[in-house]
Formats: structure tokens, C-alpha cells, sequence
């Protein structure tokens, strides 16, 4: 192999480069363009500022460009890390005398264009582990220290810096970056936030700025337009305005769910009910409190017991004591991890205790158990989010007790189930990953486990005709997993549904059925889920229609505005007739005027509004203003149950069960904005 050279001049020697190339494709890794690599011509990709792995290259240069500013602007300021993300990046910070206003962002931003105007070259330099320690140390970074003793041994130490002496701005970094500041084209700051550094509240709470950049002025102009309409939609801003659910200090991150909320969310679970009937699923409901040998044996208390809710009694308490006569705390923290009961986390224990509580046979398998039961995981204060990270919540959880020859043909299943759950939701488009295993250390069985695992997910997606991308080390500790991320309306991306491979939890409990040879042989056990949290599920829901729930799942289907009074009675007939079909329909009977009445009912998001007055009770009609259609005029209340009906119904599958989903990415479009976005 020829001597080391950089991207540009491997790429150059063959032709002029084009502009919009800022990195290339080695390997199986990005690389920026001078960044010196063993490599020809053939073995590189270029990457374009328009591609996703751009886009990640360019935000992740706005890091540092923004790091920088924050630096010159506010001396004293420590800097910790500053990645990209899904539709920005950020960057965190240790500022002496509290936060940044947002007249600050303004001034940072304005800074930042100062740097991206300079187009000073970002330039990639390796040093040793103790030079870079010294380096960042003399210069306060206490913060880097830290992350450069992290860095595994053996690895390159590698920094980036740009700018022009003696005002060049340097980070300890891996890579890559744009070739100079001028190819950042779009830059915007959007909001500060609180985080803990390494996300653990025991350490100091640092300021972290969130941006975006996009390699145009229009890609960020249509960015910033869906935030606002995320802002909009926020389902903790539409949760109040609706009335659909609440929080209160007295349970922290474990919603309450009102009137109106609750009657959404058992419509889910209702919905999906239905469906385990057709697609052979028993449900069952097993205990919230368990004895601690239950997730020993399972694996959680080794790999997620920080995550657990555990419960004393006066009983362990007294134990704790005696065990220790110096009544240290410690001694009481090992009698309660020892003896305490644990509010389960996860459904799957429990499901093998019901697998292996009698002899199973071949023929009962596959067996398909659904389970609806509240969980409980302790998220730390500074993750908890609304409903998308809650301490309390219910999966529409099922596990499938399979022969390995089954693994495959109950994948394909699933993801058929699946893709009729999110088109009655009206989610179109869905990115599929396969998360493969975790680190050594953070994982239970063998490698051969896991390379079947991984074969049998594999195949499953190959059988549904699916395209897949995989997702290296994100598997859980017992067995690889498929994902589905979701988009929405918004064009944002969410992880919902699962699908895992476990071989780990049967041998684990021991379970086994009886086969066809007459012989015990080890189930699998696959861990699915649709909606995975339903909390979670509705937040992004509520979300993607803009709190426009259609008719079939709407709280309310219906309300009947009057004219005045004289109407009364005359309304109060219609919302009898409605309710007696089993349609959901309320009345404004007060004495506002109807204009206020329409806009409080379009506050509330109603698929309907029926407007009586005189006219439409002699006409034995309603006035119908379709939230979604607009004005219709006068129907026959007789005509509009008919309608009502037709759409309160659940949506039925657009194929058989039988029939394969079209969930590649190629064949799917993003669901349209809902009427009223």
C-alpha cells in the first residue's frame, strides 16, 4: 500500500472534487477529507453535505464552532462534549454564574458567524495521551481530563482545532469535521436546557445549548417551521389544553390520566385487544410485586437494578438492624437488595413462571401471552419527559414461547400485526433497525446464542421483504432485537415497536416442552411490543394528529352547539338519539353566544360540531361543521348517525392477515399533517 494520504488527494488525483463533498466512506466509517488514510480511489465513497452522514459531520463542526464562540464570549467557561443528534446538535456547558438568556444565544450565534465567516481550516492532530492531559489542564478543562482518561487504552488520542493563532479553538475529538468553517451554510441556536454531567444527578449541572444546522438556508427554513409546529403540538402544552392528563409532585413522572385522556388510552389497549383475538394472543394479568429471586433468577437484578423499585417492610428493617449492630446504612442497603420485594419492571418473568408451571407440549407452541400489567422503571429526574419518560406505565407487552424452526414465521407474523396497528394510527413511514449485541460485560449467553439470535432476526426481516439497517451493540442484555422507528407528521423519528430473540430467559427458568421425538427441548422466547409504552405511544400520538383524534378514538365525537335557549330541548332530543346508537356526543347549552361557543368547541378539537336553531328542529336536522371537511350544511339526524357510525368504527387492515406489509423505506411516505395542524 502507498504512503498515507488524505481523502482530498486521493479523490483529486482522479478529478476536481465537488464542492458539496465535505467527507468520504471508508470502511464502514466517515472519514473528513484531511484526515490522512491507507486507501485508493475505489475504496471511498463520497459523502455529500445533503446525505444523513453529512448532515452529521456538518452539525457535529457546528459543535465545536459554537463551543468556540461561547468561549470568547464568556472566558472561564469549561467545555464537556458536544455531539450531534437527530435533528441538531449540543453542547455542554460549566458557566461561572448560572445560564445563558436568550439574548445570550443571540450574541453566540452572531459569533459563530464571525467564525464561519473567517473559514479557518479544521485540522486533525494526534497526540499522546499525557500531552493532551497536560494541554487541557493548563487551560482548566478539568472536564476533558476526564474524558481523556475514559478513552479506552490503546486508542489514537486525536485533536481537532481550527482558527488562526494565538485565538485557535482546540477539543479532544475523534472526528470528523468539515474541511473549514465556511461550509456551514445554516446555523441556528434554538434553546438551553439543564443536564448533569455523565447524566448522573450526583454530579454538577451543567448549562447544555441545543442547535441545528443544515447545509442550505431553505433546509433550515423548513426545519425551524416544523419546531414551531412542534412547539404547537407539544403534548404536554395539548395534554392541559385538552384536559387529557396531568402530573402532580405527589407521584413524580407518573401521570395521572383524566376523563377525557383515560377514555383515549383504553381505546388503545381496546383496540389492540381486538386484534390478539384474530392474531392468536391469550392475555393474561400476573402479579405488580414479586420476591427479588424472581428477577435474580431472570438477569435484571445483575443488569437493571438501579432501574427497580424496591419495597421494605418493618420486618427487613429490623433484619437490617441485627445484622449490623452498628445500624450502619450499609448494612441495611444489602438486606433489602437481598430480601426486598421488587415492583416488576418488565413482563417477562412473570410469563415464564406461567410457561413453566405445567408440562408443555409441542403442539401448544407457538404460544402468543399478551399482558396489559402497569410497570414501574426509576428514570432519574434529569431524563423524565412528559409522557415519553414516565416512572409508571403499560406496555401492550406479549411474549412468544417458540421452537427455533418457528422463529422466523412468528417474526414475519408480528410485523404484519404491526404494520396494521400503525396504518389504523395513520403512521406510514417506518424505518427498520436490527440492534445487535452489547458489550461482553453488559451481556447473558454465549456467542453462539447470539449469532442465532441475530441469524434468526436476520431471516425474519428477509422473509417479510424488508429492508433494515443494523444498529451495532444496542441489543438488550439478553438477546438481539428489531426496531421500528416511526416517523411522524413532523418529520421527527421515534423508536416504538420491538421485536427480541431470548434464548437467555428459558435457561434461565429452566422452561422446556415436550416434543414431537418425545424428548424436553428449550423453548425461545421472543419480547414484542407495538406500541411499547403506551404512555409514550400516546404522547407521540397526540403529537402526529395535533390532538385531532379521528372519530373512532376521539373522547368525544360530537357536540351540540344552540342558537339560544329556545333550542334546549330540541338539543337535548339529538343528543339522545346519538347516545343511543353509542355515540359519544355532548350539548353547550349555556348562555353564550354561538360564535363563542364554536371557538370553545374548536378548542377541544371535536370531529364534529352540530349547530339546532329553529330551522334545523323543524327540518329534524343539524347544522354540521366537519372539523376535518370544513362546513357540510344541513343533515338529517338520522343521516348523520349513519355517518357517525360508519366512522366510529375501528379501523379495519387494508389486507389480510395473511398479506406481506410494505414498510420499506422507499415504498412509504410520511404521513400527511392532520386538518387543523
Amino acid at each position: 500500500m502507498s504512503d498515507r494520504k488524505t481523502p482530498r488527494e486521493i479523490l483529486g488525483a482522479a478529478g476536481p472534487i465537488d464542492k458539496d463533498v465535505i467527507a468520504v466512506r471508508h470502511r464502514g466509517r466517515t472519514v473528513d477529507l484531511h484526515t490522512p488514510i491507507e486507501a485508493t480511489a475505489a475504496e471511498l465513497t463520497p459523502v455529500r453535505a445533503a446525505d444523513p452522514e453529512g448532515l452529521a459531520v456538518i452539525r457535529h463542526s457546528t459543535a465545536h464552532v459554537m463551543a468556540d464562540a461561547v468561549q470568547r464570549l464568556f472566558p472561564g467557561t469549561k467545555v464537556t462534549i458536544g455531539p450531534a443528534i437527530d435533528d441538531g446538535f449540543y453542547y455542554d456547558f460549566d458557566k461561572p454564574g448560572g445560564g445563558f438568556t436568550d439574548d445570550d444565544l443571540r450574541k453566540i450565534e452572531q459569533a459563530m458567524l464571525d467564525v464561519v465567516r473567517a473559514n479557518s481550516s479544521f485540522r486533525r492532530v494526534v497526540v499522546t495521551r499525557d500531552e493532551a492531559k497536560r494541554m487541557f489542564a493548563a487551560m482548566g478543562e478539568t472536564y476533558k481530563v476526564e474524558i481523556i482518561d475514559a478513552i479506552p487504552a490503546g486508542e489514537e488520542v486525536s485533536l481537532y482545532k481550527h482558527g488562526a493563532a494565538p485565538d485557535e479553538w482546540v477539543d479532544v475529538c475523534e472526528g470528523p469535521h468539515v474541511p473549514s468553517t465556511g461550509f456551514l451554510k445554516a446555523v441556528k441556536l434554538t434553546h438551553v436546557a439543564g443536564a448533569y454531567w455523565r447524566g448522573d444527578e450526583r454530579n454538577p449541572m451543567l448549562q447544555r445549548i441545543y442547535g441545528t444546522a443544515f447545509p442550505t438556508p431553505a433546509a433550515l427554513e423548513e426545519h425551524l417551521k416544523l419546531l414551531e409546529l412542534a412547539r404547537q403540538r407539544d403534548h404536554r402544552k395539548l395534554g392541559k389544553e385538552l384536559d387529557l392528563f396531568m402530573f402532580d409532585e405527589i407521584a413524580p413522572a407518573m401521570p395521572f390520566f383524566l376523563p377525557r385522556g383515560a377514555f383515549v388510552y383504553q381505546r388503545m389497549v381496546d383496540y389492540v385487544r381486538g386484534l390478539y383475538e384474530r392474531h392468536g394472543y391469550d392475555e393474561v394479568i400476573t402479579p405488580q410485586l414479586f420476591d427479588p429471586e424472581l428477577f435474580r433468577r431472570s438477569g435484571h437484578l445483575g443488569h437493571y437494578n438501579e432501574n427497580m423499585y424496591r419495597l421494605w417492610t418493618e420486618d427487613l428493617l429490623q433484619k437490617g438492624e441485627k445484622s449490623d449492630k452498628s445500624g450502619t446504612r450499609e448494612a441495611l442497603k444489602k438486606t433489602l437488595q437481598a430480601d426486598a420485594f421488587a415492583l416488576k419492571p418488565m413482563n417477562c418473568p412473570s410469563h415464564c413462571v406461567i410457561f413453566g408451571s405445567r408440562r408443555r407440549s409441542y403442539r401448544e407452541l407457538p404460544w402468543r401471552v399478551a399482558d396489559f400489567g402497569r410497570l414501574h422503571r426509576y428514570e432519574r429526574g434529569g431524563v423524565v419527559h412528559g409522557l415519553a419518560r414516565v416512572r409508571s406505565f403499560a406496555q401492550d407487552d406479549a411474549h412468544i414461547f417458540c421452537a427455533e424452526d418457528q422463529v422466523a414465521a412468528e417474526i414475519e407474523k408480528f410485523i404484519r400485526l404491526l404494520h396494521e396497528v400503525y396504518r389504523a394510527f395513520r403512521f406510514e413511514k417506518i424505518d427498520i433497525k436490527l440492534a445487535t449485541r452489547p458489550a461482553p460485560d453488559k451481556r447473558l449467553g454465549s456467542d453462539e446464542d447470539w449469532d442465532k439470535s441475530e441469524r434468526a432476526l436476520a431471516e425474519g426481516l428477509t422473509r417479510a421483504g424488508l429492508a433494515f439497517e443494523e444498529a451495532p451493540g444496542e441489543g438488550a442484555f439478553y438477546g438481539a432485537k428489531i426496531e421500528f422507528h416511526v416517523h411522524d407528521a413532523l418529520k421527527r423519528s421515534w423508536q416504538l415497536g420491538t421485536i427480541q430473540y431470548d434464548p437467555n430467559m428459558p435457561r434461565s427458568f429452566d422452561l422446556s416442552y415436550v416434543g414431537e421425538d418425545g424428548k424436553e427441548h428449550r423453548p425461545v422466547m421472543l419480547h414484542r411490543a407495538i406500541f411499547g409504552s403506551l404512555e409514550r405511544f400516546f404522547g407521540v400520538y397526540i403529537e402526529h394528529c395535533g390532538g385531532n383524534f379521528p372519530t373512532w378514538i376521539a373522547p368525544k365525537q360530537a357536540i351540540v352547539l344552540t342558537v339560544s335557549e329556545k333550542s334546549d330541548a330540541y338539543a337535548r332530543q339529538v343528543v339522545e338519539r346519538l347516545s343511543a346508537k353509542g355515540l359519544r356526543v355532548q350539548a353547550d347549552y349555556s348562555s353564550d353566544k354561538l360564535g363563542a361557543k364554536i371557538r370553545n368547541a374548536r378548542l377541544f378539537r371535536y370531529p364534529y360540531m352540530l349547530v339546532v336553531g329553529p330551522k334545523e328542529a323543524e327540518a329534524d336536522a343539524v347544522g354540521v361543521r366537519s372539523r376535518d371537511a370544513g362546513e357540510l350544511g344541513a343533515i338529517k339526524v338520522d343521516d348523520l348517525i349513519a355517518r357517525l357510525l360508519a366512522e366510529a368504527r375501528p379501523p379495519t387492515p387494508s389486507a389480510s392477515p395473511s398479506a406481506s406489509p410494505d414498510l420499506s423505506p422507499d415504498a412509504a411516505t410520511s404521513a400527511p399533517l392532520p386538518a387543523g395542524a
